[in-house]
């Protein structure tokens, strides 16, 4: 069996990175050079001047996005820093630069402080034409996408808003196949990092806005249990899903949340959940444990208690859930139509892309297959229209 951390080191060490730069242009002549450099280029930089709505044409801003890590939250692995971040942050280029042609750069910063994270993302953004943030700790990663929402350019935490969009894509298919219908249906999530609220309030979203039908009820567990009104120590994240979901005010355990539960979905640390506490769920439940790289619960075990479909975010399981199906396409779409922001309309759209792009899903393949290279541009297509119908292009 492959030792992945081993290989990856040394494929590290022997590519030294995973990233380099090329030239769009031929630099063979001096008229080449000219014409890329000076004295061409001085007049390049005038008609910026006088027209900057046109350095989306003439520069690499149309085609451009900077992944932002502070290095707080990386993989799930903790607070490892600025310089243990690049790895990952490489790694997400080269994902935007193979499945969606988007020119991503790694931007890992040498600090954790939030106000000068948006500070130091304001003052480089001029050069991109979008941000991606990244494994940036909770409730940190809150504000600092917030305080970054007027720089005209989409602005969006993967963490957050990536996971989200591909697990209401997962349930979405997952309630085809288990013929489940979601306004009848009670979801259970574990976790109140940025990945869980995120994904709880996309949810919440998509049956107001009418994507699917308003959900039976959600309920939300955190490391002291259920997140109810009656709790003195909520943050403001976690009291608005206490104020829009858990209808009966529901108090105890994870536990007690699953009984009777026909979703769970777990973004928090692994082997949390036992055989037990599935077979207290409702009939054919559907089982998405998501914390890496250990699930919440393993899948042969929540198989084998009931689970009707289990998806994790792991590769060596079916039914992966990976951001890598969704934030390629979530820019490539808002690149193309010039978005400045990313709006709730565009998520779920991606969502909806994502799901309809299996035409018939079933127990082991509720989502597309995170390397085929279609996907993308579905994704990016829906998300297109989307923001031009949201009325937030330039």
């Amino acid at each position: 069996m492959d030792d992945f951390g081993k290989s990856s080191i040394e494929l590290h060490a022997r590519t030294k990175g995973k990233l380099s730069v090329t030239s769009r242009v031929p630099l063979a002549t001096r008229r080449d050079l000219s014409l890329a450099y000076t004295p061409g280029v001085a007049e390049v930089c005038l008609e910026i001047a006088r027209s900057p709505k046109r350095v989306h044409e003439l520069t690499l801003k149309n085609n451009t996005v900077a992944v932002v890590s502070d290095g707080s939250a990386i993989l799930g692995i903790g607070n490892l820093g600025a310089e243990a971040a690049i790895p990952v942050m490489e790694g997400k280029a080269i994902l935007f630069k193979e499945f969606a042609d988007v020119d991503a750069f790694p931007i890992c910063l040498a600090t954790q402080d939030t106000q000068e994270i948006i500070r130091t993302v304001r003052a480089i953004a001029p050069v991109f034409g979008g941000i991606n943030l990244e494994d940036i700790s909770a409730p940190r990663c809150f504000e600092v996408e917030a305080g970054l929402q007027d720089l005209g350019i989409p602005v969006f935490h993967d963490d957050q808003h990536g996971t989200a969009i591909v697990v209401v894509a997962a349930l979405l298919n997952a309630l085809r196949v288990t013929k489940k219908n979601l306004a009848e249906c009670k979801v259970v999530f574990n976790g109140s990092g940025a990945s869980a609220l995120a994904c709880a309030r996309l949810l919440l979203t998509s049956g107001e806005r009418g994507l699917l039908p308003k959900l039976g009820d959600l309920i939300l567990c955190d490391s002291k249990g259920i997140v109810h009104e009656g709790r003195s120590d909520l943050n403001a994240h976690k009291r608005e899903l206490a104020e829009k979901g858990n209808r009966d005010d529901k108090t105890g355990t994870l536990a007690d949340a699953m009984q009777g539960a026909d979703v769970f979905i777990g973004l928090s640390t692994g082997n949390l959940v036992t055989a037990d506490m599935v077979k207290s769920m409702r009939k054919d439940p559907i089982v998405f444990p998501m914390a890496n790289p250990t699930p919440e619960i393993m899948p042969d075990v929540a198989l084998a208690a009931g689970a009707a479909i289990v998806g994790t975010g792991r590769s060596d399981f079916a039914n992966q859930i990976n951001n890598v199906l969704a934030f390629p396409g979530i820019f490539r779409g808002a690149l193309d139509a010039g978005a400045t922001r990313i709006h709730d309309d565009m998520k779920l759209e991606a969502a909806r892309a994502l799901a309809e792009y299996v035409a018939e899903p079933n127990v082991e393949r509720i989502l597309p297959d995170p390397l085929d290279r279609n996907v993308a541009p579905r994704v990016a297509k829906a998300v297109a229209e989307a923001a031009k119908r949201a009325g937030v292009c330039r």
